[in-house]
């Protein structure tokens, strides 16, 4: 597998052996894996438990059978459940009933986790591999992604006469889209003519040509240039470090990211990117259950600035933070931010869900990309080889097309399918009796997500298979 590994990441698209499409070298795959082990880390439902209608006290887990498990590739919408975060858990219920509010401020010695206090911080410490920072400062675990777009926008859109703009792509998700016209009405502007949006290609690809030209057309009137690492609707992987460049030459003051579908996907470098924000959530590829505590990045050079910003009691330093006075002394970095008392619990599921990262050791970004590159491709060539059947026999229209780019050095883990008019549902509805959980879009595309932690190549080898005869049935 090294050597697909090696091609791949170099942007290549090696070709696969002619017994690629058997199970047996998918299986084979699977034994050469040097991160296979992580699958066993990880609560995946069962086809039996997708069913489950109500409580009863059992949840998937070690007595699994593989055959049993479900096909879970929908890690882009929320990642499957670490084993870890149920003892991280039950690890702060039994702080809080044994010590309770000495939790803040005391961490019991065999817990995996630091005092309610400095939880954050702690998580922040974990991410900074995840996402490229140079010191742990530059990291925050707070709020929701939207909030905390808001506050970095509160900070860094200042909105004149001249420069009032705002640069996003053609289809943001729609939180980020309400956010940032809501920002724009809130300073008296309009959107008609404030937000410019960068359109993509026929084939739905965003050439990193014209985002480029189209901040250059708008470069004087411009405040902030706001765009996701990987578009969710397509999959696609922006060039954030060339974007980011270009428009500081420009004299664009800030340029911000929305890495919701990037972070904890694809390596990043944020502070040598020279990003001066970035926003993402952790329940996605980050796995730390559903709606939990966001992350925020805010590059050093900003921590010197005196920024504006909305503040409250947490983004007090530590060391006045129980003082009560009025004077609002902020802490230093990212934490600065900070709002209110985090949940410790949810803080929790993000902290176990990082440390499955950290397990891996140095640059584990790295090591995850470099299954994930080749776990993607084997998908692509499969789809390939699916549609090139499909129509040579039948001689008809092709069932879906693939309109994530082709390649991975342009895309994460997941792949968009753009199926044939009018049969999403019934697709749908066989991948789902079948055992397959993926995440539809309407009208027409079925995102799938081969998350290199939990699924494995024999998972794609039979999504494939079961989408063949989804496709028939249709």
């Amino acid at each position: 597998m090294e050597s697909l590994t090696t091609a791949f990441r170099s942007g290549q698209k090696p070709p696969f052996p002619a017994e690629a499409g058997t199970l047996e070298y998918a299986q084979s795959l699977d034994r050469e894996d040097k991160l296979g082990h992580l699958r066993t880390e990880f609560n995946i439902p069962t086809r039996t438990s997708l069913k489950k209608k109500a409580l009863n006290g059992v949840s998937p887990g070690e007595n699994d059978i593989e055959e049993e498990k479900s096909i879970y590739f929908v890690g882009n919408s929320l990642g499957a459940q670490p084993k870890a975060v149920r003892k991280a858990l039950e690890s702060q219920l039994e702080t809080w009933s044994s010590i309770g509010v000495n939790g803040h401020f005391t961490a019991l010695e065999n817990s995996p986790l630091s005092s309610w206090q400095d939880l954050a911080e702690s998580c922040a410490r974990k991410s900074v591999d995840l996402v490229g920072a140079a010191i742990p400062e530059e990291i925050i675990y707070m709020n929701t992604l939207t909030a905390n777009l808001h506050l970095m926008m509160a900070s860094f859109y200042k909105p004149t006469a001249e420069r009032h703009k705002v640069i996003i792509e053609w289809k943001p998700f729609p939180s980020d889209w309400y956010a940032i016209q809501s920002q724009i009405r809130h300073h008296n502007f309009s959107p008609s003519t404030s937000l410019i949006e960068v359109q993509p290609s026929p084939d739905l690809y965003l050439t990193t040509e014209s985002i480029l030209a189209t901040i250059t057309e708008h470069a004087s009137s411009t405040a902030l240039v706001l765009l996701p690492g990987i578009q969710y609707y397509t999959g696609q992987l922006l060039d954030v470090k060339t974007i980011t460049a270009h428009a500081h030459a420009l004299g664009i003051l800030c340029v911000g990211w929305d890495l919701a579908h990037a972070a904890g996907n694809v390596p990043l470098h944020l502070h040598d990117w020279n990003v001066d924000f970035a926003v993402w959530c952790t329940y996605k590829y980050i796995n730390a259950g559903p709606g939990s505590t966001a992350g925020l990045f805010l590059h050093q050079k900003h921590h010197d600035k005196n920024l504006d910003r909305l503040e409250g009691w947490y983004g007090a330093d530590k060391s006045v933070r129980f003082l009560m006075e009025k004077e609002f002394r902020p802490s230093r970095g990212a934490s600065g931010w900070q709002l209110s008392n985090p949940s410790a619990i949810d803080l929790a599921s993000v902290s176990a869900a990082l440390g499955v990262f950290e397990s891996l050791g140095e640059k584990y970004m790295e090591r995850l990309r470099d299954k994930a590159v080749v776990l993607t491709g084997y998908l692509e060539h499969l789809l390939e080889g699916l549609i090139r059947d499909e129509v040579g026999k039948k001689g008809e229209e092709q069932a879906f097309r693939i309109i994530t780019p082709g390649s991975p050095l342009e895309r994460g883990t997941q792949l968009s399918l753009m199926l044939r008019e009018g049969i999403l549902e019934s697709v749908s509805k066989v991948l789902a009796e079948e055992g397959v959980v993926c995440d539809a879009r309407k009208p027409d595309v079925i995102r799938v997500a081969p998350v290199p932690m939990y699924c494995r190549f024999e998972d794609v080898w039979k999504f494939v298979e079961i989408l063949k005869g989804a496709l028939a049935r249709a």
